[in-house]
C-alpha cells in the first residue's frame, strides 16, 4: 500500500495512488518474457504442423503412384507429384531419380522459410515399398 509522503500530509495535499516506474519496468519485463517463451512455442508447434502435412502430401503421392501402377502396370511415365499450396509454398514434392518400371523414390524438401527453420528432420523420402526416411527416425512417428 502506497503512503503519502510526508510532505504531503502536512501540506493537506490529497493522497497519490499509482505505481512506481520500477513496478512498471517490472511487469513490462516479466510480459517481455513470457511473450517470447509463447512465440517460440508457437513457431515450433507451426513447423510441426507443416511437417505434418508434408508427410500426409508425401503419403498421398504415393498412393497416387499405387493407383497408377494398377492401372499401367508400370510406375514409369506417372506425372510429376505436386501438393496443394499450404504445403507447396513451404514443401517442394518431386521424384528421387525417375520411377521406373518397378520403383520410385518420393522425396519432400522443406524450402523458404520452412527450410530454415527445419532443423530436426530436412527432406523425407518415401518409396514403392513404404520406406520411409528422414534426417532423424523421429520424424515420421
Amino acid at each position: 500500500m502506497l503512503r503519502p509522503f510526508p510532505s504531503q500530509r502536512r501540506a493537506g495535499i490529497a493522497s497519490v495512488r499509482g505505481f512506481t516506474l520500477i513496478e512498471l519496468m517490472i511487469t513490462c519485463a516479466c510480459v517481455a518474457i513470457l511473450a517470447a517463451i509463447a512465440v517460440a512455442s508457437y513457431e515450433f508447434a507451426i513447423v510441426k504442423t507443416r511437417r505434418g502435412a508434408a508427410q500426409a502430401c508425401l503419403t498421398d503421392s504415393a498412393q497416387f503412384m499405387e493407383r497408377w501402377y494398377t492401372t499401367h502396370l508400370t510406375y514409369a511415365g506417372a506425372p510429376d507429384p505436386s501438393c496443394g499450396s499450404e504445403v507447396g509454398n513451404h514443401y517442394a514434392i518431386a521424384f528421387a531419380g525417375t520411377p521406373d518400371g518397378t520403383s520410385y523414390t518420393l522425396r519432400i524438401s522443406p524450402q523458404g522459410r520452412q527450410a530454415e527453420v527445419e532443423t530436426k528432420c530436412g527432406a523425407m523420402t518415401l518409396n514403392q515399398a513404404g520406406q520411409k526416411s528422414a534426417a532423424t527416425t523421429e520424424c515420421w512417428k
